[in-house]
């Protein structure tokens, strides 16, 4: 281990740049240690040592209560080639001592070195450097124009009225105000009576303008119909109004951007997962306020929205289901199903195998979703690791204490539930197995196409919640603790669309 001295000008080292030990008897010693929980005299003497070292090698980056063990001092700068006993405070370092020789490069001779016409340094010794330049004092000139007024109220401005470049003097400014109307450049004093009448005044409108519909432009020219609505926030437009006004009592008066254009931003965050600093320049605001802007609406919006993914009762269910169900599954109650969005790779070791899913051979986050027969999305479970299996989710994400005694339950053959549905007395309907045998029976074949023909409507609720970008392309790894919320959010936007099955009655 290669030792060095860590007193400043001194270049000891215990081994040369090849690693090669140096036989130059030097030896290093590390800081005294203080010794608080001795006693008083000896916690007292072993602190003042400290402090000497600390003193004596003059770093400012050595603290009393956190000084490295790598922290070494060489022998030659002892008295005696070694420290003293820690108690003795006779025998300080001799740091003060100047080094024995010192050198001057020849980049500070005329001859680039020493000789009989120049033996000294002339050259870049610092003496001829020019002093710093000091700051340009800026004079104010200003444009006056003075006016006078005749006997029958009227104005006339002279030639030799107009003053160019005069230098203002503080104490003509105090004493002789200018007249009601005279109008100064330096000043901006303006007559009241001009004010009202000044029609022509574009820079004053120009502000206001930009004041007023710098935003309102963006939310009110890109959606002009339900295409629109649909294309940059999954709703309709008569929709996205009825949710703007449910909202404005959530705005924060931190932002100057109106709330339509706030949840308009937001949502168009969702569907097309833009980067934010396309989204803040179509609104005309900052990346950092952009950001803050999504991420204050996403608490919102989760908070606001959740009451739009609702468990339905026996009855409700009963009442809303297709006939497709009523024919083969009549007592069904949801239909659950896994997805999986793609997760950007974490630099965390832990992170990245817990999330790693070997069906994408990517990482990736996991969530369950349970869709009514009527196609209405009851339950999206939180974000879990896509090293997760289907039973574990379903185990840990709450949605068995929804279930009651009776219900059916309709998945995959990946959900191997029916043990833990089972005690609570719910059935469990997933396509048959061929349990070591080559094919299914014809029965077996006809009731997993029955299965199967019902089952889609999960797969197709499923991909209206993949329809906004942000769950089917890779979600960067800053969104990843806002996951959860976003799955929320995306499933009541679902469920705020029209019915996902038409033949419902």
């Amino acid at each position: 281990m290669v030792r060095t001295c860590c007193v400043v000008g001194c270049n000891v080292r215990s081994h040369d740049r090849q690693e090669n030990k140096l036989e130059n008897g030097l030896s290093f010693h590390s800081f005294r240690t203080w010794k608080q929980h001795e006693a008083a005299h000896v916690s007292d003497v072993t602190k003042r040592r400290r402090l000497a070292w600390i003193a004596a090698v003059r770093r400012a980056d050595i603290q009393f209560s956190s000084i490295s063990k790598y922290l070494l001092v060489c022998c030659r700068h002892f008295h005696s080639g070694k420290p003293a006993y820690e108690m003795n405070e006779t025998h300080p370092l001799r740091l003060k001592h100047p080094p024995k020789r010192v050198y001057v490069c020849s980049f500070h001779f005329i001859d680039k070195k020493p000789t009989e016409l120049h033996p000294d340094p002339e050259l870049y010794l610092g003496y001829d450097r020019p002093p710093p330049k000091k700051r340009r004092k800026l004079t104010r000139t200003t444009l006056s124009v003075t006016a006078s007024s005749d006997t029958n109220n009227t104005e006339s401005v002279p030639d030799s009225t107009v003053l160019r470049s005069v230098e203002l003097d503080q104490a003509s400014i105090s004493t002789q105000p200018p007249e009601p109307h005279l109008h100064s450049v330096h000043t901006q004093w303006e007559d009241p009576s001009q004010q009202d009448h000044q029609y022509c005044d574009r820079s004053r409108r120009k502000d206001v303008q930009d004041k007023m519909t710098q935003c309102d432009e963006v939310a009110y020219f890109i959606l002009q119909n339900d295409a629109d609505a649909l294309l940059y926030t999954g709703i309709a437009l008569e929709t996205f109004n009825t949710l703007v006004s449910t909202l404005e009592g959530y705005d924060n008066n931190e932002f100057t951007v109106p709330v339509r254009d706030q949840v308009l931003m937001t949502l168009m965050k969702l569907k097309s997962n833009r980067v934010i600093g396309d989204l803040s320049r179509q609104f005309h605001i900052s990346q950092s306020m952009a950001s803050k802007i999504i991420s204050h609406w996403l608490d919102k919006l989760e908070e606001v929205l959740r009451p739009l993914i609702p468990w339905l009762p026996k009855e409700t269910i009963q009442a809303t289901m297709p006939e497709a169900f009523k024919k083969n599954f009549p007592n069904t109650t949801c239909i659950i199903d896994c997805s999986e969005t793609l997760l950007q790779k974490p630099r965390n070791l832990g992170s990245r195998g817990e999330s790693c899913s070997h069906y994408y051979s990517h990482n990736t986050v996991k969530y369950l979703v349970a869709v009514a027969p009527c196609g209405l999305i009851m339950f999206v479970s939180a974000a879990y690791g896509g090293r997760c299996s289907d039973k574990f989710i379903t185990m840990d994400s709450g949605i068995l204490t929804y279930l009651k005694p009776g219900d059916e339950v309709m998945a995959d053959r990946g959900f191997t539930i029916k043990d833990l549905l089972f005690e609570r007395k719910v059935r469990l309907v997933i396509p048959a197995f061929t349990k070591k045998r080559r094919q299914l029976t014809e029965e077996q074949v006809t009731y997993t196409r029955r299965i199967a023909n019902v089952r889609i409507h999960v797969e197709r609720a499923i991909r209206r919640l993949k329809v906004y970008k942000i769950l089917s392309q890779i979600v960067p790894i800053s969104m990843a603790p806002k996951v959860d919320k976003i799955l929320r959010i995306c499933a009541a936007l679902v469920n705020l669309r029209e019915d996902l099955i038409r033949d419902a009655q």
